[in-house]
């Protein structure tokens, strides 16, 4: 039992010793986005950790989207985030929320704290608000408004409801310290007069509470026992609490902050991500460049892979920065035994083998991956025009180069040895095509046992191949240089997309669906794009390549 307990985070060992104290009979969490953007791999780390928190105690999770401020919210990201929390798996079963459900319940809760003597509506205008709030180091001012009476309060608040009031005109703010060292606790506002219409609600309400006041409320109403939150939000506790206490609820959430996820050299604020958009640099939120889960998602990451990756990171008090290339490893390491190892060439050169029967055919066994038998095999076309890499043929090869060139042998996968006879270029002194013969007595799997060769490659064969594009992708700022200019702008890498148009897959490659994935053999894992592919002209998006940076640390 000891050896448990220390290998639990710092949050477990909260929960376990707020079960043990009896303050709370179940674990409640929830993930409580704002729908003013697409979800990325930042907040994953939050859904896993909530929904992993949830299951682990028994208890239950809970989504719910604080829509509080209607100017920014869509229902196009209300659906993103659906769709992207239901892929992760976070089963929050019939428990969908939203901020805007409990509208009544949090107008109704200020009342209550201006009966108290703990709300007041307040006439300066924001930028007095900021002047009166003081500094680090000077404590703030009292609003002039601040001692009118509970009845002038309701008479105001009333009228603030009921749209007598332009926007910004008037705020309802909390009555606590205008001297507290703690900045958020300087008389907060909670209400603003907003004439907005909102996603859910349409146009019944002119003003909204803000998030500080409505947060609190959701969790309280929704019986959250811990309210899981990035660091941030640390020295917004105070309020969060003095809320959920003078609004006196039963069992008050107890908030617990932790790290944000950084990872290295990519793109994850909004703001930039919007303007990539906006400005067609990628072409739109779930572009493969990016690391927004419906990005990830497109390019051929699975949930599982993201679960890995969160296990790696861990959870802590302290904020890090996580490479990009654990990200890669932990996909690499999920599809590794589960994805057939299948051939495309993606630089084709012609190979035509000169004493291969012109019109023949025949069908060799391939194994579909070599570390897992279970995947079984599958039959490939062979015949006299074949398309190998470019890269796999060199006319004066250096040293140790064991691929294919004039007069030397090599293996081709799962077929025959081919010997270089000759080749033919066009006027710039390109290689078009390549003449081998083939040795009959070699055909894989016959249990040859004579020469030895060094070097194996791999092909299609021509006639039966399908064209497809291939994307290549690479991270789309400067790994180099840095994310931002100088200026503040975005330091993007020129080299983020490739297009290859001109590439040749086994025929079973062209009839895949879009969303499957494959190792293609040396190049990397490839899905089919879910949204520019199409029967006629499929297209592959390289999810990762076979070659890691990352060494992950051995136990």
């Amino acid at each position: 039992m000891e050896n448990e307990t220390v290998s639990k985070n710092f949050i477990e060992q909260f929960i376990d010793e707020d079960l043990a104290e009896g303050k709370y009979k179940e674990v409640v969490t929830r993930f409580p986005p704002e729908p003013n953007g697409y979800l990325h791999i930042g907040h994953a780390k939050s859904i896993l950790l909530n929904y992993g928190l949830a299951k682990k105690y028994g208890g239950r999770f809970n989504l719910r989207f604080d829509d509080t401020n209607p100017t920014k919210e869509k229902t196009e990201y209300v659906e993103s985030i659906l769709a992207d929390v239901r892929w992760l798996g976070a089963d929050f079963e019939d428990r969908l929320f939203f901020a805007s459900d409990y509208f009544d319940q949090m107008y109704e809760a200020a009342v209550k704290l201006i009966k108290k003597g703990k709300a007041y509506v307040c006439d300066l205008s924001a930028e007095e608000i900021r002047e009166y709030r003081g500094t680090l180091k000077e404590p703030g001012k009292n609003s002039p408004y601040r001692d009118r009476t509970v009845e002038e309060n309701m008479d105001l608040f009333e009228r603030m409801k009921n749209g007598e009031f332009a926007d910004g005109e008037k705020v309802l703010r909390a009555k606590i310290d205008m001297a507290s060292p703690n900045m958020n606790m300087r008389d907060p506002v909670i209400y603003r007069v907003a004439r907005m219409s909102h996603h859910n609600t349409g146009d019944k309400w002119c003003i909204y509470p803000m998030y500080d006041f409505a947060h609190p409320i959701e969790d309280a109403i929704e019986g959250v026992s811990h309210s899981i939150c990035t660091l941030e939000f640390e020295d917004h506790r105070p309020l969060y609490d003095w809320v959920v206490r003078e609004l006196e609820y039963e069992t008050p959430p107890r908030q617990i902050e932790f790290a944000k996820l950084y990872l290295t050299n990519v793109i994850t604020g909004k703001r930039y991500i919007k303007r990539l958009v906006e400005e067609n640099i990628v072409d739109g939120w779930d572009d493969p460049r990016l690391v927004s889960l419906s990005a990830l998602r497109r390019r051929g990451f699975t949930p599982d892979s993201i679960r890995m990756f969160m296990e790696m990171v861990g959870v802590s008090k302290a904020n890090s920065s996580v490479d990009y290339a654990m990200l890669e490893y932990c996909i690499r390491e999920d599809l590794k035994l589960k994805k057939s190892r299948m051939m495309a060439v993606l630089d084709p050169i012609k190979v035509i083998i000169t004493n291969y029967e012109e019109g023949k055919v025949e069908y060799l066994d391939a194994p579909n991956n070599l570390e897992n038998e279970e995947l079984g095999s599958r039959q490939i076309p062979f015949c006299r025009e074949l398309y190998i890499e470019r890269e796999d043929f060199m006319i004066e090869p250096p040293k140790k180069y064991f691929r294919l060139y004039p007069g030397n042998e090599v293996r081709l996968m799962n077929a025959y040895f081919v010997t270089c006879q000759d080749y033919k270029t066009d006027e710039d002194g390109n290689v078009t095509e390549i003449y081998c013969t083939y040795d009959p007595e070699t055909k894989s799997g016959s249990g040859f046992t004579g020469r030895k060769v060094k070097g194996t490659i791999h092909w299609v064969a021509a006639p039966y191949a399908k064209q497809v594009e291939v994307r290549l992708y690479e991270n789309i700022v400067d790994e180099e240089k840095g994310v931002y200019n100088e200026d503040g702008s975005l330091n993007l890498n020129p080299n983020s997309l490739t297009i290859l148009k001109n590439c040749y897959v086994e025929p079973m490659l062209g009839e895949a669906a879009p969303g499957e994935s494959f190792q293609f053999v040396r190049k990397g894992f490839f899905c089919v794009d879910t949204k520019d592919s199409t029967p006629e002209k499929p297209v592959y998006n390289r999810i990762v390549s076979l070659k890691s940076s990352f060494k992950p640390n051995k136990k």
